[in-house]
């Protein structure tokens, strides 16, 4: 993406993106004079182009990609920033939340990103998966989150061989960064005062660079964090 007038830009739809690094995407998006969409279940700031959707229900997921596509005359790229985790021992978590959190880190990836791909076909479009350090690197107390992390890594690396040459595929590998993300967890889960986390706006910025890429360049993956973060693999 280069820099243009605003709004008349690439449209970039954004999952997660009414907070964390999805919020901050969505500013790079609309700085960068792209056209940022949004599917979260909170509404995004600046009179973004929404739709309500929670995305562990992957049909929701999939119809609101088609409206917001329509809505807006197609996409040029996809970013999906939306992710949730309760850490706990694998016998402490509930099924429901067990499921949903893979619902929402894997199943939603690959609901949104197959409601895109015609129109991210039709417009040579590029799509950025978000995963993490815990998706090729494992913990304890993190069984649904590393599922679901481990499983973007994958679908993205077999999705990059199959679309090759069609739509440009990025794994985005990012550490822990300063959000809100970390809030609701039990004490024990969250980082410390002295924890070294990433701006979003800083991984958002690799976004950036990779959607600016021609056809035929491809930024494969990407692992972004801070220098000395404890997650780093």
């Amino acid at each position: 993406m280069t820099s243009s007038a605003p709004g008349t830009g690439p449209t970039v739809l954004v999952t997660g993106g009414s907070s964390g690094l999805g919020a901050a995407v969505v500013t790079a998006v609309a700085r960068a004079g792209g056209r940022p969409l949004v599917l979260d279940r909170h509404r995004p700031g600046d009179g973004v182009p929404w739709v309500e959707c929670d995305l562990a229900d992957t049909r929701a997921a999939e119809e609101a990609t088609r409206e917001l596509a329509e809505r807006n005359g197609g996409l040029d790229a996809v970013v999906t920033a939306a992710g949730t985790d309760v850490p706990g021992k694998l016998a402490d978590l509930s099924r429901e939340t067990w499921e949903r959190i893979v619902a929402v880190d894997l199943l939603a990836t690959v609901a949104v990103v197959r409601a895109a791909l015609p129109y991210l076909e039709a417009a040579r479009g590029n799509v950025v998966t978000v995963a993490s350090t815990l998706g090729i690197k494992a913990v304890s107390d993190a069984t649904a989150y590393c599922a679901a992390k481990f499983g973007v890594v994958g679908f993205t690396r077999a999705l990059a061989a199959e679309l090759a040459g069609r739509i440009g595929v990025t794994l985005l590998i990012p550490g822990g960064m300063r959000t809100a993300f970390f809030d609701e967890r039990d004490p024990q889960y969250k980082p410390g005062p002295d924890a070294n986390l990433n701006d979003p706006a800083d991984t958002a910025a690799a976004i950036m660079f990779a959607l600016s890429q021609p056809p035929g360049c491809a930024v494969r993956e990407m692992v972004v964090c801070a220098e000395r973060e404890t997650s780093w693999p």
